[in-house]
């Protein structure tokens, strides 16, 4: 499949500035042919965790470490239990959980030898996301899709993450990702989805959407009065995306259809609706993307491509130029 205009431009920024992004699960072939690529194309340095058999899939131009017999071992242990001893941890203990290799990896990472992480390819969401609000921390976290749909990109939020947003939260994610998305080149037009559209239903369900959009809008007024952001909601998904219809729904929309950022109620409509467009669709989909940790960390789909961890590493690598 050939890149969307989208991710080569990310590939070509990330290409300019290089930076050390850590693949943790060496084992799986899918992330050693992804590194081979990465490295080739010079997008970034390559840290592949694994054993001999990952080092014989592998270029010379791909690091490969070994977590259980790494010399940094007792290092990052004595690290990682400094972290983690207020919550009981033992150093022995501390030892044996840094052999893991997401746990490793964002060692690596926490100590500047390396400036993201990409992992997911043969882990859940928890297995990555754990270890890095451990050991990289950050404030409130969530997670975007950069999905490219026919030549336009859409940025989805939060489908991978938050699972039942509070309004609070919700209003974070939809200020958080349209930040993002203007940082990756792509409108901060920005919708809170629904099933109704400006009071076209009533539940908490919408309630929670409506203090939502009301949170964000102030938020935005106070934190970010200079950002090119948009933002509405209560919109359901058409009357976000499609200016006919938000004409007809929501006249008094200033995204008048034009939403670039969707942002979902919760995980359900969200984890659901990205991969919809992903498989039947055949949206390109990339991420999630982590937003709020202190440094680059990113989580795949298990059921991602080796493009894919491609495309996430660029993205991890851009992240870390800043």
């Amino acid at each position: 499949m050939s890149r969307s205009e989208f991710i080569q431009n990310i590939i070509n920024k990330a290409k300019a500035n290089q930076r050390t992004i850590v693949l943790p699960e060496g084992a799986d072939e899918r992330v050693t042919d992804a590194a081979n690529t990465i490295a080739a194309e010079g997008i970034a340095k390559v840290i592949v965790l694994g054993d001999e058999k990952t080092a014989a899939r592998v270029s010379k131009d791909v690091t490969v470490i070994n977590p259980k017999t790494s010399s940094r071992l007792d290092d990052y242990a004595q690290k990682f239990y400094e972290l983690r001893k207020s919550k009981g941890i033992t150093l022995d203990q501390a030892r044996e959980i840094v052999k893991d290799e997401n746990y490793f990896g964002m060692m690596i990472v926490h100590s500047g030898e390396a400036d993201g992480l990409v992992s997911g390819a043969a882990h859940s969401t928890a297995d990555t996301v754990r270890p890095a609000l451990q050991i990289i921390k950050g404030s409130f976290v969530s997670s975007v899709f950069f999905m490219c749909v026919n030549g336009t990109t859409y940025v989805f939020s939060d489908c991978a993450l938050v699972e039942n947003p509070t309004a609070e939260q919700l209003a974070q994610i939809a200020v958080h990702s349209g930040l993002t998305a203007l940082n990756f080149g792509v409108p901060g037009d920005v919708a809170i989805l629904s099933y109704s559209t400006k009071g076209s239903a009533s539940s908490p369900m919408v309630d929670k959407v409506i203090q939502a959009t009301k949170l964000a809008k102030e938020m935005l007024a106070k934190d970010y009065p200079d950002a090119k952001i948009r933002l509405d909601g209560e919109l359901q998904l058409d009357a976000a995306i499609v200016p006919k219809v938000a004409k007809s729904k929501a006249p008094g929309s200033e995204l008048a259809g034009e939403a670039r950022v969707l942002v979902f109620p919760d995980l359900n409509s969200g984890n659901i609706g990205y991969k919809l467009v992903q498989r039947l669709g055949g949206a390109e989909a990339y991420g999630p993307m982590l937003q709020g940790l202190n440094k680059p960390v990113n989580d795949l789909s298990r059921g991602c491509s080796a493009e894919d961890i491609v495309g996430l590493t660029a993205i991890t690598a851009m992240q870390a130029q800043g």
